[in-house]
């Protein structure tokens, strides 16, 4: 490693990745490192991602394409059944990947722009110097580097300490994290065309347990509680996965187990300091109903790397410069969609299981192929007319979107 870059991205997941493969197109000089041995290893979410928005970043290949969906079921706690067409199921139902094969193929794209990667090299500080953001110390194969950079980009995950170095508040309050269990599983016979999400307070009080296809009789399944549910004397994640699996699956193998958590609470206060960004989960950028975020960190991670250049070739890389050229564009786009999506989730997070059947049955005929938003929220509204308040910023947001079509 040399000891000077433009641009240096701590974290090489999707977020990261993309980051670096776009400043290192623009043509700065960039280190990527990742502290694991193997990027996208360990696999830490259900893996589904929206078709079209990928398409915007990266172009297809069928090697990390494990499933093509067409749609999502969400099965209500009664077991009333709302099947949805992969164009109104959310960004998290299109494709399935692999993301081990994904993410390396997103940080080799990195390294083709230009980029040099780095596995096995964790973060250990930052070099602050008058107040601003100069590089991190590193550790590589047990020896010590000290990194310069004009930019660094954090991107290591959920509380990430990048951040917090930098004076960032990335600590969360066990209500604003889902604490997840996945397995993958062999051996089942299920539809490898629809992922399926069940809710309900015997299920997973606060969040929801998901089945995400795999191909060839495999299929992701896990559950994601809100941090506030679980505790001491409370059922662990694991211990609601186990009794699904126990009624639904008792006779798959499981070949594989990954724990984690996900920030669910909404953007955090500031993503910027003098001479650093953060991306993706360290900058709680994931959708906080169904906690999914690669899009989001992609998205980000491209408005970082261009934010990148514009400051350095402006030779300005204060907090007011990446506040101009990276933290307003992103909450205009992706933070807006956040903060809608956590109005609906604290709506309906105080449901009980018998309004969440209602609404479910509201819903049960409904073709959703042909319905927009401001459709769902009507019906949604004919079973529990409380919403219609709850929500009200998306009903009028909703109504603009029509009025707008229509002119």
């Amino acid at each position: 490693m040399k000891d000077m870059y433009d641009v240096l991205v701590i974290g090489a997941g999707p977020g990261g990745s993309i980051a670096a493969k776009t400043a290192a197109e623009k043509g700065l000089d960039v280190l990527l490192i990742e502290k694991r041995q193997e990027i996208g290893d360990p696999v830490r979410c259900a893996e589904g991602v929206n078709k079209e928005y990928l398409k915007k970043h990266i172009e297809i290949d069928n090697s990390w394409i494990c499933a093509d969906l067409k749609g999502s079921r969400i099965f209500s706690p009664n077991g009333t059944k709302i099947e949805m067409a992969q164009e109104i199921s959310g960004g998290e139902v299109g494709y399935v990947l692999e993301r081990k094969i994904f993410d390396r193929a997103l940080a080799e794209h990195a390294a083709k722009a230009g980029a040099e990667v780095r596995v096995k090299t964790r973060a250990t500080g930052l070099i602050i110097e008058d107040d601003f953001v100069k590089g991190a110390r590193l550790m590589h194969l047990g020896k010590e580097y000290e990194v310069r950079a004009k930019i660094v980009i954090g991107a290591d995950g959920v509380e990430s300490k990048v951040g917090r170095w930098a004076g960032i508040d990335t600590a969360l309050k066990p209500v604003d994290i889902e604490t997840c269990a996945q397995y993958l599983i062999s051996g089942v016979d299920i539809d490898q065309e629809y992922c399926e999400f069940y809710i309900g307070s015997e299920l997973a009080p606060g969040g929801y347990i998901w089945i995400f296809p795999k191909g060839e009789g495999k299929a992701n399944v896990g559950v994601g509680l809100l941090g506030s549910k679980t505790g001491k004397f409370k059922p662990r994640p694991i211990d609601y996965l186990n009794r699904f699996m126990e009624k639904n699956f008792p006779n798959a193998s499981i070949v594989e187990m990954v724990f984690g958590g996900v920030p669910v609470s909404g953007s955090i206060e500031k993503t910027s300091t003098n001479g650093l960004m953060l991306v993706g989960d360290a900058a709680r950028q994931s959708d906080p109903i169904t906690g999914g975020g690669i899009l989001n960190a992609m998205d980000a991670g491209k408005l970082a790397g261009e934010a990148a250049y514009e400051a350095i070739s402006a030779e300005d890389v204060s907090f007011g410069k990446l506040e101009e050229v990276y933290e307003k564009r992103w909450r205009e786009t992706t933070g807006y969609a956040i903060d809608m999506s956590l109005i609906v989730k604290n709506c309906f997070i105080n449901l009980g299981d018998e309004d969440l059947d209602a609404l479910a049955y509201s819903l049960k005929e409904v073709k959703f192929e042909r319905m927009r938003l401001f459709d769902l929220l009507q019906a949604l509204f004919k079973a529990n007319k409380k919403l219609l308040w709850d929500l009200r910023i998306l009903f009028k947001d909703a109504a603009k979107e029509v009025v707008k079509n229509r002119t």
